[in-house]
């Protein structure tokens, strides 16, 4: 067996452990993000996304470390430039969420990044050149309406806090399948690191010129945003080096929930009934995409 048909092997080998990590991400994704809501009223976006950084990468650097590696030897990626654009979307796709949170209710916001795993299956077809049959492309049309039901375009008028959360999960989708192709020709370590060295540097050429001190309560939440975004990254990333994205899909919707959890918590909402319904229709979708995916 050659060490590709190894590597794709293990991906498959652990797909509870890949779940598990899963779950883990999208709960700490959806408290980072409510923090990310308070904290951003008083604090920069900028200045929260270099700290956020400065402590991931903190973190990253002693987990290499820690195993016994050199941050230099991990660093090397067979696709440099791939890395460097894939790390630099998270950093404006990070900023466009904490933007839509500021304007949208927690949840609200997340009902329609919901639409991103379908965003993920057209973005395959046109990047990766998977094919999909028209079963699927159903699917994503049906998920589309979904987003219609929440956007509601006819009945009130199309905001720009929606336009914004519809931009930040187009994002998110390519994001995701920057991810997917780095994991063909770099470990999952390799990719974690140049997600913190990228989004350190990205963020330190407009952090620093928006700086306020903040106060110790502020400092609590923006330490708690990095040290929760670096869980959720981290998580994330080794989840899809060991288990199938096919897999993992479904449990990747239980940020939904969270969010709804953590926006009632911290702020008292709750999303309207076309929300839930236009959330439960993209759900839906995304779950029987993730099925004909699975028969394949």
């Amino acid at each position: 067996m050659t060490s590709d048909a190894r590597t794709r092997q293990s991906k498959s080998d652990r797909p509870l452990l890949g779940i598990g990590l899963t779950l883990v991400a999208m709960f700490a994704f959806a408290v980072m993000d409510g923090l990310a809501k308070v904290v951003s009223a008083s604090v920069a976006i900028p200045q929260i996304l270099l700290i956020r950084f400065a402590v991931f990468g903190a973190v990253v650097v002693t987990l290499i470390r820690w195993q016994g590696q050199s941050v230099r030897a991990v660093a090397v990626s067979a696709r440099p430039g791939l890395q460097f654009v894939r790390a630099l979307l998270l950093v404006v796709e990070s900023a466009t969420f904490m933007i839509a949170f500021r304007m949208m209710a927690l949840a609200d916001v997340h009902a329609i990044a919901a639409a991103s795993p379908l965003i993920v299956v057209v973005l395959s077809v046109l990047v990766l050149g998977d094919r999909v049959g028209p079963r699927r492309i159903a699917a994503v049309l049906v998920g589309f309406l979904g987003v219609l039901m929440i956007v509601r375009p006819g009945f009130e008028k199309l905001e720009l806090p929606v336009l914004v959360s519809l931009f930040a999960a187009c994002l998110w989708g390519g994001y995701q399948i920057f991810v997917r192709l780095c994991g063909r020709f770099d470990r999952s370590e390799t990719t974690t690191l140049w997600t913190a060295l990228v989004g350190l540097g990205a963020s330190s050429i407009m952090g620093p010129a928006v700086w306020t001190w903040p106060t110790p309560l502020e400092w609590s939440g923006l330490i708690a945003i990095a040290v929760l975004g670096a869980l959720a990254h981290v998580t994330m990333i080794k989840a899809l080096s060991v288990a199938e994205p096919t897999i993992l899909q479904p449990y990747s919707y239980t940020l939904f929930v969270w969010a709804v959890v953590v926006g009632y918590i911290l702020f008292g909402d709750l999303p309207d009934r076309w929300t839930m319904a236009g959330a439960a229709i993209i759900i839906a979708s995304g779950l029987y995409v993730w099925h004909r995916e699975r028969q394949h």
